[in-house]
């Protein structure tokens, strides 16, 4: 797509320009961290130099709250932090929980079924997301790679229905066959409708099930209006796969990565760079800097 200048945004009519901009959204996995999981210096710097600018920045993930904490003291936000696609908004000076929406455990159970088929029950790692702690029904293969990258203990429990005495804030069923996420993404999708629940994919081994009311866009606004008093014209995102997709929509700028999907990148008004590449920090030079 066509990768539109901050002048060329102000030009077009399209909302948000390095002037208006007050908040900067940004996820982590694949935006500000790319294989080594960390965030580049350059990266770093260009975050501290926005902030500087009087910009606060705030993270948007779909990780637990646990596992991007240490993401949101590197870049020195000030804000609360948004988890679980923006359904446990916490903040971290205060500890206060200012939004928690949950999985119905109705819900969950049938999933929970949906998943424990015998033609998917081997094929999938079953992750319960309950009080910011990963329940497993046994430790897989992609459970200790996906707790190595998070930094979490997995709680190994056997039947996961023992545990929804609390109503879970995520659900994650993972595996390594990109086909078998995509079946489960359209089969679930035609079973519930938007109402019931949000189905996504973070990555294209993960497939996602949240509370209905949540989306990293539904979480951006919470954060960006009821909290700052702010407008969407004043929001920046940054963000690389489909569950970025309704914060990218929402924002007064929207930027995908270089590395998104063309499908992500087609809903936002700039491409940066690839994550490799610092992309994050060409869209703050570009938009923020300028």
């Amino acid at each position: 797509m066509h990768k539109l200048s901050a002048t060329e945004l102000a030009s077009s009519g399209i909302e948000g320009t390095s002037t208006n901009i007050q908040l900067l959204v940004v996820d982590i996995d694949g935006t500000i961290a790319g294989k080594s999981n960390r965030i580049s210096t350059g990266v770093k710097q260009a975050i501290v130099a926005a902030q500087a600018r009087g910009i606060q920045v705030a993270i948007a993930t779909g990780r637990m709250y646990r596992s991007a904490l240490r993401f949101h003291q590197e870049i020195g936000s000030t804000l609360p932090l948004l988890a679980y696609q923006g359904a446990w908004i916490q903040d971290p000076a205060t500890q206060k929980i200012h939004r928690h929406l949950a999985v119905s455990r109705e819900l969950a159970h049938k999933l929970l079924d949906y998943f424990e088929q015998p033609e998917l029950r081997t094929l999938l790692s079953v992750h319960f997301y309950i009080n910011d702690q990963l329940y497993v029904r046994e430790i897989t293969r992609e459970t200790e790679l996906y707790a190595e990258r998070s930094g979490i203990n997995p709680i190994a429990v056997g039947d996961l229905r023992q545990v929804t005495s609390n109503e879970p804030t995520k659900i994650l069923a993972l595996c390594d066959d990109t086909n078998i996420i995509e079946q489960l993404l359209g089969n679930l999708r035609r079973q519930y409708t938007p109402a019931e629940l949000y189905l996504t994919t973070s990555v294209a081994t993960f497939f996602e099930a949240t509370n209905p009311s949540v989306n990293k866009g539904t979480g951006v606004r919470y954060l960006a209006e009821e909290l700052l008093g702010l407008q969407r014209v004043n929001v920046m995102t940054i963000g690389d796969n489909f569950n970025d997709v309704e914060m990218l929509e929402y924002a007064g700028i929207g930027v995908a990565m270089g590395n998104a999907p063309a499908a992500v990148q087609a809903k936002a008004q700039w491409v940066a760079p690839d994550v490799e590449c610092d992309g994050v920090a060409a869209a703050i030079e570009r938009f923020l800097l300028c």
